[in-house]
């Protein structure tokens, strides 16, 4: 685990995740992604000059039809260029990133806020994008700034939307099963247990990516430990083999009793298919959860409450909402183009006409268009906005190489035998001490 370097290939699971949402319009090239795009023969976070109305090559993992339909309304509406998007299969992206950003990345590509961000700025493989930030800078809030500010407090990111992480479920079951929103963990737990003998699986369940599950522990820690222990337990700082993270896992056992069984085998479009067809009660996941609902009555039917509190003297004001956006490549061949094409991603403009094909998530900048939004994403906005803290989502907030090698294995081990939920965490905590020392 000492050896970064083998240590970063092993970013495929991490980035093996449906959460990444923006990305895409049409397949140009779906050859590997280290071949898409060019390089430039200049250095420096300049590449190499340009057009500004020139092509410029756009990296895309949004081969999911929903947003990839969404960034075609989007480019549709730009009119400083053509954009060439290079669709790979979402999968793939993710994991071949850490070998794209070294190879011949496109100009601009699709990523994640938080310590995805910062980690390959710190690494020297995306390019300093505070030129386009003093442009942009005045339609976004201090914290999303924060979100995209590198630890040299530079800016590398652009941001396009976010999400909250919620509990959703059909309204017309929990009308028909005469169903109460549950206020505490508990009560969720007693509703599971009337769900399942009224033959549902009463909370949906997916892991086979890796990623779905550590939703579920970012929740139950920043209920049960707080916000701040989560960050700290997340940056290295605190023990995973410490009673405090053992409550976690001990609840989570509780949360597996009412948990669809076999999550392993199970993507998370197929999960949410479950609540979508009425075979499960409920389902925490992003609301992105929306694009596998059919638009009219049945994307009507769906509904979400925040994850409940845990412990009273926590609360539940802190909030999972990663936010997703685009950064530039090191090298762009089309440097001026690219930096003209973030400038307008990082328009309201432009998160309008994403959001108006993809209303699944919500806007970012101060100007967005929340007119048109739908019931479910002026819920969302609320539930982000009245939050007192915001987590990014463990695959965000901590290492890439801890996130990847050791809690997607684990988390998937504890799932299969919840009774070695010590020696699981026993083993986290020596992995991440060789790993946040190095």
């Amino acid at each position: 685990m000492g050896d970064r370097t083998s240590a970063e290939s092993a970013l495929s699971a991490v980035f093996n995740r449906r959460l990444f949402l923006g990305a895409g319009v049409v397949a140009v090239g779906t050859a590997g992604l280290a071949g898409c795009g060019g390089s430039s023969s200049s250095g420096g976070g300049g590449g190499g000059g340009g057009d500004a109305t020139g092509e410029v090559s756009f990296g895309s993992n949004a081969s999911d039809e929903v947003p990839k339909k969404a960034f075609e309304a989007t480019f549709a509406a730009y009119d400083g260029g053509t954009v060439k998007v290079n669709t790979v299969d979402h999968n793939t992206f993710q994991e071949q990133i850490n070998n794209y950003l070294q190879g011949r990345p496109d100009d601009v590509f699709t990523w994640f806020a938080g310590y995805r961000m910062r980690f390959f700025a710190k690494k020297g493989l995306v390019s300093d994008v505070s030129e386009v930030w003093d442009k942009i800078g005045g339609g976004f809030s201090d914290a999303i700034k924060k979100a995209s500010t590198g630890d040299d407090g530079k800016q590398y990111f652009v941001p396009l939307y976010n999400y909250p992480w919620a509990v959703h479920y059909r309204k017309s079951v929990f009308e028909s099963g005469g169903y109460e929103i549950p206020k505490t963990l508990d009560d969720m737990i007693t509703l599971g247990a009337a769900m399942k003998k009224d033959g549902l699986a009463p909370l949906a369940f997916a892991d086979k990516d890796g990623w779905p599950a550590m939703g579920t522990f970012d929740y139950l820690n920043m209920r049960i430990n707080g916000y701040d222990f989560h960050v700290n337990l997340m940056a290295g700082k605190e023990a995973w083999d410490g009673p405090k993270v053992a409550a976690v896992f001990d609840t989570w056992r509780r949360v597996l009793e009412i948990s669809q069984p076999n999550s392993l085998g199970r993507t998370w479009q197929e999960a949410a298919q479950s609540v979508a067809q009425k075979k499960a009660g409920m389902y925490l996941l992003g609301t992105f959860v929306g694009q596998q609902f059919k638009e009219g009555a049945e994307r009507d039917d769906l509904d979400f409450f925040p994850f409940p509190e845990v412990d009273p003297a926590v609360g539940a004001d802190a909030v999972e909402a990663p936010i997703d956006g685009f950064m530039m490549a090191k090298r762009p061949k089309n440097a001026d183009g690219a930096k003209k094409l973030l400038e307008y991603l990082g328009s309201a403009e432009a998160e309008n006409a994403y959001l108006a094909t993809d209303p699944n998530d919500v806007g970012v900048h101060k100007d967005v268009d929340t007119s048109k939004y739908n019931a479910l994403q002026k819920k969302a906005a609320e539930l982000i906005g009245g939050a007192k803290s915001i987590s990014q989502f463990l695959d965000r907030d901590a290492d890439p190489t801890f996130a990847s090698t050791v809690a997607i294995p684990a988390f998937q081990n504890f799932i299969k035998n919840p009774a070695d939920a010590a020696s699981i965490a026993k083993s986290m905590e020596e992995q991440k001490k060789s790993i946040y020392t190095n």
